[in-house]
């Protein structure tokens, strides 16, 4: 049987400096490799620690990624998992005060919603179109965006190492 391989990125936008050795940690298990990672001050928030890194292996690996990090107290952070053969894409976002949200992506990154999800928009909205607009933000991960949008904007520039694991 002959896995597919896919590439992705993630993004740890901030982390207190006292977590970064166990996110090296949890990143390294999903992978099966140690993994160190160069931190970066987070000029978006003070005290807190950046870092980037590419990687490649089989599809799935950018949602066990995800997983692993999930839930950790202060912890800002997205993974990315680029579509290949027969997959779409993948996005996840996740911040302390909202949790972790999932998008299905298309090939330039855009989220995809689907046809059931806007229906159901509709449904819930029940012909008042503030609150369809409340349902399809949710579906777009908006309120993730909001938040993550200065961590972003202040890692412009950043170099990305490429971590690679052969499935």
């Amino acid at each position: 049987m002959s896995v597919t391989m896919t590439r992705g990125v993630l993004f740890v936008h901030s982390a207190p400096g006292a977590l970064c050795p166990h996110i090296e940690w949890a990143i390294g298990s999903v992978v099966d490799q140690r993994t160190e990672l160069t931190w970066a001050a987070q000029s978006a928030a003070p005290g807190m620690y950046r870092a980037e890194i590419g990687w490649t292996g089989p599809q799935g690996i950018g949602a066990q990624l995800a997983s692993s990090l999930r839930g950790w107290a202060h912890l800002r952070y997205e993974v990315t998992e680029e579509p290949s053969p027969g997959v779409d894409g993948s996005r996840w976002s996740h911040t302390p005060e909202l949790g972790i949200f999932h998008a299905t992506t298309d090939s330039a990154g855009n989220i995809m919603v689907g046809e059931d999800r806007i229906r159901y928009a509709y449904e819930q909205g029940g012909g008042d179109p503030s609150l369809v607009y409340q349902e399809l933000s949710l579906a777009l991960g908006e309120a993730w965006d909001e938040e993550l949008e200065p961590f972003r904007h202040a890692s412009e520039g950043a170099a990305v190492r490429w971590l690679h694991q052969v499935g």
